[in-house]
Formats: C-alpha cells, sequence, structure tokens
C-alpha cells in the first residue's frame, strides 16, 4: 500500500516512479518476470507499457504501432512469439495450405514475379494476369495490354514480368513494354516501344522507375512530380546486356546496375559510361543489387590459370570491389543479395551447390547438396533457405543444422522463389514456350497441362488454412509419430475414408 505514484521502495531507498521506471528499461523479460514477484508495487512497474513497447519494438515486432494502439503490450509479445513459433514449426513440418495458382486457357507460362504476396505472371498468349495471395483471391484479373499497330495477328509472348507495391510491368517480344498502376486498375498508364526484342527488364523494388535493355541501349523511365512519365537518360552499352537492376532507395534520378558479357556498368544521368567492373573474358553469370552494394558471380579461365569462379561485391558509392568469395569449379547461377540478412550472401551453382557466405570474413559458413541439375533460384533468411533447382525441385534447408526439411517436385526448372514469414511462392516455367506435339495440330490453342508451367502459393500460417489445402485421403487422424510429417498418418492412410 505504498504511494506507488510518487515512490517506489528500493530496499532502503524511496525512489520516484520515474526513476525507478529507467532502472527497470535494463530489465529483460525474464528480469521483469522476477521483479514482478516482489511486491505489489514492483508489479506495478515491472508492468508498465512503456517498458513492455520497448521490448517489443526490440524484438521487431508491430513496429508500425504506437503505444496508444495496445491495452497490454505484455500479452500483445506474448501472442506474437506465440505466433513466429507456431509459423516456425509450420514450416519445419511443411504445414499449411498449398494452392496453383492456375491459368486454364492453355497457354505456356512465360514468366513470373511477386512481391509482398501478389504475384505477376504472363503467357505465351500475351496475357498478363495477377494473384493476390494474401485474401486468397484466385479470380486472377487480366491487365489489359496496348494494341499495336500489327494488332490484328496473335498477340506476342510475354518475355518478362516485374511488380513491386504500386507498378507492375510487362514487356513483350515485338519490343512493347506496359506499365500498370496497381491503383488505378487493368489499364496501362504507360506505353512504350523498342525497335528490337527486349534482353532485361528492371523495377525498383520501393520505387516508380523501370529499366530496360534492347539491343545495346538501356533505357530508363520514371514519373516526375505530376505524373507525367519522361526518360531521365538513355545509355549506349558496348556489348548485349545479359543482367539489369535497379538501385534501391536512391533519392533522385534512377541508378541501375546492367551487366553485358564481362563488362558491369554503373549506369547514372550524371555518369552515363561508368564501369565498375571489367575483366576481359570473364563473363558476369548472376547479378544482384542491394541499397548500396552489387554481387555478381564471374566466370574464370578455370584450371587453365588455377582461378576457380567467384563471386564479387562491389560498393556502390566509391565503386570499390569490397570482397571475394567462392571457390567453385561450376559456374555461379544465381545470387541473393537484397533478401538476405545483414553480412550474409546465398548463391546458388551449376555444380548442384548452394554457399551461403558470410561478407565479414569472406568465407562460405554452409554448402549444401542441393539439385541434380543446378540450382537456379535461392533466397534465405535468419534460420531457413529455400532452393530451386532445374530439374524441378524446391528444397527448404535448415541453415544452421545444415538439414534438408522438405521438398517438393514439379516438371519444370524453377525460376522464382519468394517468401516472407508465413508464405511461399514458387513458380516451375518452361524452357521450350512452343512445345510441338503436345496437340493433334500445331494450330490448335489447347497445350497440355505438362507442358505449361505451374506457380505454387503455401501458406503457413494456420487462421488462413484453405480447405483444398490437404487431400483428403491425406487428412488422417492417426497419431504415429514414425517417419517425416507431411499430414499424413503413414501407418493408417485410409481411416477417415
Amino acid at each position: 500500500f505504498q504511494n506507488e505514484i510518487n515512490e517506489v521502495p528500493f530496499f532502503d531507498v524511496q525512489l520516484p516512479y520515474e526513476l525507478a521506471l529507467k532502472i527497470f528499461r535494463y530489465l529483460g523479460k525474464a528480469e521483469l518476470g522476477r521483479c514482478a514477484q516482489v511486491s505489489r508495487t514492483w508489479k506495478i512497474l515491472a508492468e508498465d507499457e512503456v517498458l513492455w513497447y520497448r521490448l517489443c519494438q526490440e524484438e521487431g515486432y508491430l513496429l508500425d504501432m504506437s503505444i496508444s494502439d495496445h491495452s497490454c503490450w505484455k500479452l500483445a509479445l506474448k501472442n506474437c512469439r506465440a505466433r513466429e513459433h507456431m509459423l516456425k514449426t509450420n514450416w519445419k513440418n511443411r504445414v499449411g495450405a498449398v494452392s496453383q495458382l492456375r491459368y486454364e486457357p492453355g497457354r505456356v507460362l512465360c514468366d513470373v514475379h511477386s512481391c509482398d504476396g501478389v504475384v505477376m505472371a504472363g503467357y505465351t498468349s500475351g496475357e498478363v494476369r495477377l494473384w493476390d495471395t494474401r485474401t486468397w483471391d484466385y479470380t486472377a484479373p487480366v491487365l489489359e495490354a496496348v494494341q499495336g499497330p500489327g494488332a490484328a495477328g496473335a498477340p506476342p509472348h510475354v518475355s518478362f514480368v516485374r511488380i513491386n507495391s504500386s507498378l507492375a510491368v510487362a514487356a513483350y517480344e515485338d519490343g512493347t513494354v506496359s506499365v500498370w498502376s496497381l491503383l488505378l486498375g487493368k489499364e496501362p498508364i504507360h506505353h512504350f516501344q523498342h525497335n528490337q526484342r527486349i534482353q532485361a527488364l528492371a523495377l525498383a523494388l520501393g520505387g516508380t522507375a523501370v529499366a530496360t535493355a534492347s539491343g545495346f541501349e538501356v533505357k530508363l523511365e520514371s514519373p516526375d512530380d505530376k505524373g507525367f512519365w519522361q526518360t531521365p537518360a538513355t545509355f549506349e552499352i558496348q556489348k548485349l546486356v545479359n543482367f539489369l537492376n535497379l538501385v534501391p532507395d536512391v533519392t533522385g534520378s534512377p541508378v541501375a546496375v546492367a551487366a553485358a558479357e564481362d563488362i558491369v556498368y554503373l549506369l547514372k544521368a550524371e555518369d552515363p559510361g561508368k564501369v565498375l567492373h571489367s575483366v576481359y573474358g570473364q563473363p558476369v553469370t548472376c547479378l544482384d543489387v542491394s541499397a548500396k552494394e552489387a554481387a555478381f558471380g564471374i566466370k574464370t579461365f578455370g584450371w587453365l590459370l588455377n582461378e576457380p569462379n567467384q563471386i564479387l561485391l562491389y560498393n556502390l558509392e566509391t565503386s570499390q570491389c569490397l570482397t571475394k568469395v567462392g571457390n567453385s569449379i561450376g559456374d555461379f547461377s544465381c545470387v541473393n543479395l537484397h533478401g538476405s540478412p545483414p553480412n550474409m550472401l546465398v548463391a546458388g551453382n551449376k555444380d548442384r551447390r548452394v554457399r551461403v557466405f558470410d561478407l565479414r570474413r569472406g568465407e562460405a559458413v554452409c554448402s549444401l547438396y542441393a539439385h541434380q541439375l543446378g540450382v537456379s533460384a535461392v533466397q534465405m533468411d535468419e534460420w531457413k533457405i529455400v532452393s530451386g533447382g532445374h530439374e524441378g525441385l524446391v528444397c527448404v534447408w535448415d541453415q544452421r543444422m545444415g538439414t534438408k526439411l522438405w521438398e517438393m517436385h514439379a516438371r519444370h526448372p524453377v525460376r522464382h522463389v519468394w517468401f516472407n514469414s508465413h508464405s511461399l511462392i514458387t513458380a516451375n516455367i518452361p524452357e521450350e514456350k512452343n512445345p510441338r506435339g503436345s496437340s493433334i495440330t500445331d494450330d490448335d490453342p489447347s497445350v497440355h497441362r505438362k507442358y505449361r508451367g505451374v506457380i505454387y502459393s503455401y501458406e503457413f500460417s494456420v487462421d488462413q488454412l484453405a480447405v483444398e489445402s490437404v487431400l483428403p485421403i491425406c487428412r488422417s487422424s492417426y497419431d504415429e509419430l514414425t517417419g517425416y510429417n507431411y499430414n499424413i498418418g503413414l501407418a493408417v492412410p485410409y481411416d477417415n475414408i
């Protein structure tokens, strides 16, 4: 029954409440729980909302909320930790919903990209579709394209698609590019044309800039303050561009990184011809860009001069090489820098291995023998790795244990992998866009389902399970723990039928 508003008993000293609260700010969750058992006054102090709001923010939960949004931040932190533990358990045991984002009218999948659960896909019919997996909306609206001068014939195939939080961009085989706003609707807000086929397409992660590479030209397009689209810069490249990325979070004019055979360019409007890296006869095999750095794999001379293939990391501000990692005979086929934890990098190689590198030490943390025909897509976070291979296998790995948790196989190579804390999106895209012998006549628009490619969407949050996620034959109530847990009781699989 002390006056806890003004004075808090600290053994033989009476402290003001605000000063005692500053002392308790240095305690963690366990220490606050022990202090809450000392006395009634200490319990009030140890359960102060300011302390638990700070702990919740420090652990990365509910960062966009203010202290007045919850009445009990201790309970909010408890619920967030329980949800994180549940999601990690579901990831490890593959418990959740699995759905196919299927496009039925019989055309082949050309390219897939996703951002925050919104999936964009382009097809050989020239159609571009969107799926919002956050709401499980399977209607897949069609984004309408601008009809070109040769619209009388068959529409051109879609070459590339890119999407971010506000824009969707598609490039077609005839060199046209269409840009849609995700807020305004299905009609394109911008459209431009290249004279030649487009080799690469890039869209800034958080911005509105679009970059395209056609022939020996790289063009940047972005809207001004009034929303009118313009071309801030056009760059002439000596060789054909293989990879193209836009640097995220750039203020002012957009900045692009382009890899053309054995030359890597840093394309700025004020310095148009800046070469970031160039070694004759060592072509670039993969490229990824973060806000301040660029990572790319190079194919060296191999055993001829005893130089293994490596991944180079460059600082975009100083244009200096920070480190070289990797020591592989095979070519690095994919690299993920922007989606990896700080000071980490994950890469896939044609030697069938997935490697995680610590950029501070410049060495591999773990190496996983992953796929039979080489690795085509990778992504990682603090504890897991998701990799896709040319043979169509998607593997989920526990990074610290170096073990495979589960895998899923489809017919075509895995070209796109994206995940966050509760969902995973993978795309198997065929190499052959015009399969022969798939129908009775070559003019028949229907293509057999096995030639089309497929997009999978996994949801590991239990409160959003779809009814069609697990087949009825696999919903067994038998509580046998032998074997791995794929939602199947292996001993009696038919006991619910």
